[in-house]
């Protein structure tokens, strides 16, 4: 792609990848599922493109870290590394759901520049790097450039959350049922696709109780290129809290004030 950084581009080009492994078994009738041992699912498709994205980065990124959800690996604290998730919504993909997307995401001394969330059976992407804004296309068009909301108050805020139920494995679930009290509207769109609709302005505030930093290393800088904030729900930047809440920035301190008070 033209006007953006070699990493981004790279970034760019794994996803082009990863999508024609993933469409190619979505809905495929001899698609293989099977559980992980805290039994989520994980397909031939999550295994065929993690392999398949750590083959080229091997070929063109040689000394770079890596950790996906599959294979494994571990965060680099210092110098480079990628973070994959081959396919976030594997329960989605599992059931015929077309929300699902390949995760990529590259940090620099522990930090998330580069982020692409790849979602084919949608027809959509969204990017970012880090001083290079965040951008999407739907279905082939032109790329445009995406901004979060303006809402400022809770009250008139869209929250939304992956599943509701989480907050009570972690003690949250009074704080979570309140603060759903406190604003607009909820909806449960869960998993990648709250994080992009919130860079987009569509939804003001997305909170994980429970997130790997697979789940969102690529989420953060589409989040915070757009204007937004990406933090754990003590409100510490980055990616590896083990959870994430997403606001549009103006809305954050009172949504981490409300679930960790």
């Amino acid at each position: 792609m033209i006007g953006v950084s070699p990493d981004l581009d790279l970034a760019l080009r794994l996803a082009d990848a990863a999508d024609a492994v993933t469409l190619d078994r979505f809905r495929a009738a001899d698609l293989q599922v099977t559980s992980k041992p805290d039994r989520t699912p994980v397909t031939d498709a999550d295994t065929a493109t993690e392999a398949q994205l750590r083959a080229l980065l091997a070929a063109e990124r040689p000394d770079d870290v890596i950790l996906g959800e599959e294979e494994g690996g571990s965060v680099a604290i210092r110098g480079r590394g990628w973070v994959i998730d081959p396919i976030d919504g594997t329960k989605n993909f599992s059931r015929g759901v077309p929300v699902w997307a390949t995760l990529i995401g590259l940090t620099v001394d522990g930090e998330a520049t580069v982020g692409v969330a790849s979602a084919p059976a949608l027809g959509r992407r969204w990017w970012a790097a880090r001083g290079e804004g965040a951008w999407t296309d739907d279905a082939g068009g032109a790329p445009r450039r995406i901004a979060v909301s303006r809402i400022t108050e809770l009250a008139d805020a869209y929250l939304t959350t992956t599943d509701a139920r989480s907050f009570a494995d972690i003690g949250k679930d009074r704080q979570w049922q309140e603060l759903g009290e406190s604003v607009w509207e909820t909806r449960a769109f869960g998993d990648f696709w709250m994080y992009c609709l919130l860079a987009e302005g569509v939804l003001d505030i997305a909170v994980d109780a429970v997130a790997n930093p697979w789940d969102l290393a690529a989420l953060v800088p589409i989040v915070t290129e757009a204007g937004g904030r990406l933090t754990d729900l003590a409100g510490s930047d980055g990616f590896a809290g083990g959870n994430g809440v997403a606001t549009n920035g103006a809305l954050h301190d009172a949504v981490v004030a409300a679930l960790t008070p």
